[in-house]
């Protein structure tokens, strides 16, 4: 039987949420709510609050630095400012209220251990010549307030795997009501959202997003998550991002990134697309070290699992594969490769970062064999 857990037990899913729009729908003036997002300091995780604007902003640098301390702010360097980069309509509040995506940076003016968007946002720039772009594909869990996956028994397993993907009907899709609220929310944010679907998984499901060209991946996918989560929380659901969320034969929760540049994307590009699967293959191991917050650690569970095999492998359109080229790819002679290690919850700035300067840049790939962190 599918287990469920009443909305009542949910402290925020029982508010009633036709009293909050009463209020919502109250006039503002002119003033705006900024609602600025970003990684925490010290730990992987989305973090938000919200600022008082005396009018739209037009552009990004309309918006002011800001800052937080946080559960650290103790001694004389406790702040941590957030420099806006994007700005995104609002929809939940909507109106001339935004979401300002920022980067989080110390005191001494150095970014924070969890901002990797500087250093990605240079090597863009750097390989704006070859005109990289990227696609996503981002799966993640679906949990009730007491961690039980959505669709499972409390005690004991669904049926085994088999008819959850893209499944319809009650007892094969759980949790529709956040994907749809969350992909309305991205399309009105101007998230490049592209599809969804159900997962292998009861309780799992996937996003997809592109393509986007250089940094903008990461920026999208960040406040798509954002989005994700404060969704489910209106919902009383919890998301889970954990690359390996129920031990056995249960699949993983992963984020494959498309990837190609501008001579892939061209006739005879399968040379190229070949040429930078080489190169990646002999640098697989900083890849993983570096797609991950934890240095790849926990992305072990999702890489050994077994529907998944951690060795380096390439092939076409083997979803078990660490890359593999889509048959559509194959036959056309161009287009794209696929990334599947990267976990459910790999930082995309780090991901597209790597990706680009393994491919697009001799000199690191020198660099990275001195220091012996290659493959």
């Amino acid at each position: 039987f599918v287990y469920l857990i009443p909305s009542i037990m949910y402290s925020n899913a029982s508010t009633n949420k036709v009293v909050l729009e009463k209020y919502l729908s109250l006039p503002q003036g002119p003033r705006v709510q900024a609602t600025y997002i970003w990684l925490g300091s010290t730990e992987q995780g989305i973090r938000s609050k919200t600022k008082t604007l005396e009018s739209k902003p037009i552009k990004v640098e309309d918006l002011p630095v800001w800052n937080y301390g946080g559960s650290k702010a103790v001694g004389d360097h406790a702040d941590t400012y957030l420099h806006p980069v994007k700005v995104y309509p609002c929809p939940f509040r909507r109106g001339d209220n935004v979401l300002v995506l920022c980067e989080a940076y110390e005191y001494n003016k150095e970014p924070a251990i969890t901002n990797k968007r500087k250093a990605c946002k240079e090597v863009m720039e750097k390989a704006k010549e070859f005109k990289p772009w990227f696609g996503i594909g981002q799966k993640y869990t679906l949990l009730n307030k007491e961690k039980c996956r959505l669709g499972w028994p409390k005690n004991g397993f669904p049926i085994k795997q088999g008819p959850y993907y893209c499944g319809v009907g009650a007892d094969k899709a759980h949790g529709r009501d956040v994907v749809e609220a969350h992909y309305r929310c991205c399309l009105y944010a101007g998230i490049p959202i592209s599809g969804t679907n159900a997962g292998v998984m009861p309780g799992q499901w996937e996003f997809q997003a592109g393509p986007s060209e250089g940094i903008d991946l990461g920026d999208d996918l960040w406040v798509a998550r954002y989005l994700l989560q404060r969704v489910a929380e209106d919902f009383g659901v919890v998301v889970s991002f954990d690359p390996k969320p129920m031990v056995g034969d249960w699949n993983e929760v992963g984020a494959h990134f498309n990837y190609s540049t501008k001579v892939m994307r061209e006739k005879g590009g399968m040379e190229h697309i070949e040429k930078a699967i080489d190169k990646l293959t002999r640098h697989h191991i900083l890849h993983i070290k570096e797609y991950e917050p934890d240095k790849g650690e926990d992305n072990r569970r999702q890489l050994n699992g077994a529907l998944k095999i951690s060795s380096i492998s390439s092939t076409k359109a083997n979803h078990g594969c660490s890359l593999s080229i889509p048959l559509k790819v194959y036959a056309q002679g161009f287009g794209y490769l696929e990334d599947r290690r990267p976990s459910g919850y790999c930082d995309p700035y780090s991901v597209t970062m790597d990706l680009v300067r393994t491919t697009c840049f001799e000199d690191f790939l020198s660099l990275s064999a001195q220091q012996g962190i290659g493959g």
